[in-house]
């Protein structure tokens, strides 16, 4: 069996990205009185690009030729992701964003059999935290032996590094580890850092190329709400993914 199960956050552990980070992110906007604003579709375009800092330079680059950077605009972006990150949290505290189907249910499954769970994700650290205690239980936070989050790493996914930092802190190989994604950048980082990898899709990332995943599917089921597989490997599955089944598709 394997040791740890490697966690992404935004759009995997809960579906963050459209009614979490977005609206925040436009409230931020709002609060240094930018008209920027930033719809479903084209935040979909956004999350091409990983690490919300470096998105909203994305942004400014590609879609709003009109807009004059100021001579500090580094420094603009780093206090609107500080404000963003303030609104996003209140959000969570209101209990706004809950974990997907199955997540909650394996963390448990997965703690109780002696498994160490850890996080790889751009997001950051107090993001992750607050969704955790917030969203899964109040000392969630604590159920993970690493939270590798934010600038920990210079590199950002599509690049492994998160997930080789996150291994070296547990003094663990790839092979021992299994890694959770739902995006073809998630998949490129931990697949880069040679770790099977289970993707659960949302309305964002249907369409990515998850080539090399062990499974794709819908979510991770519950008793009553069984996910769907995707891939042409396992098409038509339904179930809910359990130790015992992550164990089949791993052989």
């Amino acid at each position: 069996m394997i040791k740890a199960l490697l966690f992404d956050v935004d759009g995997t552990l809960a579906d963050t990205e459209r009614d979490g980070h977005r609206p925040a992110f436009n409230a931020a906007f709002q609060d240094f009185g930018l008209d920027w604003n930033w719809d479903v579709a084209l935040y979909g375009q956004l999350l091409a690009v990983t690490g919300g800092k470096e998105r909203m330079k994305y942004y400014v680059d590609h879609f709003r030729a009109d807009y004059i950077k100021p001579v500090d605009f580094d420094s603009l972006v780093a206090a609107l992701h500080q404000a963003k990150t303030a609104h996003y949290t209140r959000m969570l505290g209101q209990g706004g964003i809950p974990l997907r189907p199955g997540v909650k249910r394996l963390l448990q499954e997965a703690r109780d059999r002696g498994l160490i769970l850890g996080v790889a994700t751009t997001t950051t650290p107090e993001n992750v935290t607050e969704l955790l205690r917030h969203s899964l239980a109040s000392d969630g936070p604590e159920w993970f032996q690493v939270i590798a989050a934010g600038d920990i790493v210079p590199a950002k996914k599509p690049a492994p590094d998160i997930y080789v930092w996150a291994m070296q802190q547990l003094g663990l190989q790839a092979h021992e580890c299994l890694a959770f994604e739902d995006s073809e950048n998630g998949i490129k980082a931990s697949l880069g850092a040679k770790l099977r990898t289970v993707i659960t899709v949302n309305d964002y990332t249907r369409e990515h190329d998850f080539s090399g995943a062990l499974a794709v599917l819908s979510d991770l089921g519950e008793p009553d709400q069984p996910y769907e597989r995707l891939d042409q490997a396992g098409k038509g599955e339904r179930g809910m993914v359990d130790l015992a089944r992550l164990q089949t598709w791993l052989g």
